[in-house]
């Protein structure tokens, strides 16, 4: 059926249908992936899985199948190694399929930065400076904890932040936090994943191949040249950056962070500005529609929206409902027998991760706020107070994606690699509880203090 302009709505597609299967499938799968919890739950089903097959009978299958090598071969030179052997299945999803999150990553921090909340200084300074004590905290009380030790280089793994998981949280309290918090936490997380990635980009590279880094180099200043000459054509910058990926690759630094500097460098702001109502006005306007007016109506339309914008809209459902729930099965499973345990127990990385993010967290973030707030650096947003922040460090302290990221690189005995992502798991699962449990008992402020 066709309404009166002669337009057809979203609900006359298949899935706003009558049919039994779009109701009992399609609607309810599109309206459980619009919800901000969806990502997390999906994150948790993929973690429990992973576990569940590393603990079934079946647990050899688990390592022998991600462990697999894909040796591709152009004659005699092999492209695509780590450490001069070929990627396995699991590092084909760290180092490739990983590097999209990152992307959407970057872009999303150039829009904070360039046209979001960041731009503003004295908006940002809070988030900024909490985020900074919610990064140094936890690392000294996991170096502390392991000084030492073999795994003291994992001082990195309790400084990162789950993004999903955190705002998901947040999302489950409701109206019980004041929504300016919310705002504060991105902002907080999109600081804590800056940290993070010059963590991983400085600390955690191995061996350079400065060549291979110099070919990265000049395809990332490629890119900045084709941004400044106003080259939106997106099938030239998949070719640049995927040579900019196999060169990080090749060179030693972690090929993720190819994703965050292409990320950095797409456009944030649209070729045409925010023009779409104007345009299709101009179109609908005569009686009769030509194809090339259609034509150049669809280009407008299409560059009144940024490059990252689109790209980050396409992108994002694939990156949070595939990519990263692949990223948790190729890594978090671990066997959980009762001696694995036990060493866990005792274990100094475990009990540094755990310690970082479940004290460290909210001990960083709630200080280094309240230091911003006394020296008049910053004032808390509207409707929150103290209490709040340490709530939310609390959640911050949900370590999942980029701490088990940075575990894979931190730790070259497996026994401890093992170990540190038991931490990441008990100290996600600590946090997420406590926090809720504190912002949810927690009165809003009156007004901003």
């Amino acid at each position: 059926m066709e309404h009166e302009a002669g337009i057809r709505t979203r609900d006359e597609a298949w899935s706003g249908g009558e049919s039994r299967l779009a109701q009992s499938v399609a609607r309810p799968l599109i309206r459980f992936l619009a919800q901000s919890t969806s990502s997390g739950v999906v994150l948790i089903v993929a973690t429990v899985a992973a576990l569940v097959w590393a603990n079934s009978p079946w647990d050899a299958s688990y390592i022998s199948f991600w462990e697999s090598e894909i040796d591709l071969r152009l004659g005699d030179w092999q492209p695509f190694v780590s450490h001069d052997h070929p990627l396995t299945v699991r590092d084909w999803v760290n180092d490739g399929l990983m590097v999209l999150f990152f992307f959407v990553v970057g872009m999303q921090i150039t829009a904070e930065l360039l046209v979001g909340e960041l731009r503003n200084p004295r908006a940002a300074a809070l988030p900024a400076v909490a985020a900074l004590g919610g990064m140094v905290a936890p690392a000294l009380i996991y170096f502390a904890i392991n000084a030492g030790e073999a795994s003291a280089d994992g001082w990195g793994v309790p400084m990162a932040t789950d993004i999903a998981f955190a705002v998901g949280v947040l999302a489950l309290l409701g109206d019980r936090v004041p929504s300016s918090l919310k705002v504060f936490l991105l902002m907080l997380a999109i600081v804590d994943d800056i940290g993070a990635i010059l963590v991983i980009a400085v600390f955690y590279t191995d061996q350079l191949a400065t060549g291979w880094l110099l070919l990265s180099f000049v395809g990332l200043g490629l890119m900045g040249a084709l941004r400044s000459a106003r080259v939106w054509y997106t099938p030239v910058y998949l070719v640049v950056g995927f040579v900019v990926w196999f060169a990080m690759l090749r060179s030693g630094v972690h090929a993720t962070i190819a994703g965050v500097a292409i990320g950095l460098l797409t456009p944030v702001r649209p070729l045409l500005g925010h023009r779409r109502l104007e345009i299709v006005e101009d179109v609908l306007s005569g009686d009769r529609v030509e194809p090339a007016e259609m034509r150049d109506a669809s280009w407008k339309l299409r560059e009144s929206v940024s490059v990252a914008g689109r790209l980050t809209a396409l992108l994002s459902p694939w990156t949070v409902f595939i990519v990263v729930p692949l990223f948790a099965i190729a890594n978090a499973g671990i066997p959980l027998s009762g001696s694995v345990l036990s060493d866990a127990a005792s274990s100094p990385a475990t009990i540094g991760v755990v310690a970082g993010l479940v004290l460290g967290k909210p001990l960083g973030i709630g200080l280094a706020a309240w230091i911003a707030r006394s020296t008049g650096l910053a004032s808390l947003p509207a409707g929150v107070t103290m209490r709040h922040i340490v709530g939310t460090g609390f959640v911050a302290g949900i370590g999942f994606t980029v701490a088990l990221f940075i575990s894979g690189l931190a730790f070259d005995d497996a026994r401890v690699a093992d170990e540190a992502v038991i931490g990441v798991l008990v100290a996600s699962i600590l946090s997420a509880v406590i926090g809720a449990a504190l912002l949810g008992r927690t009165p809003r402020a009156d007004g901003p203090t």
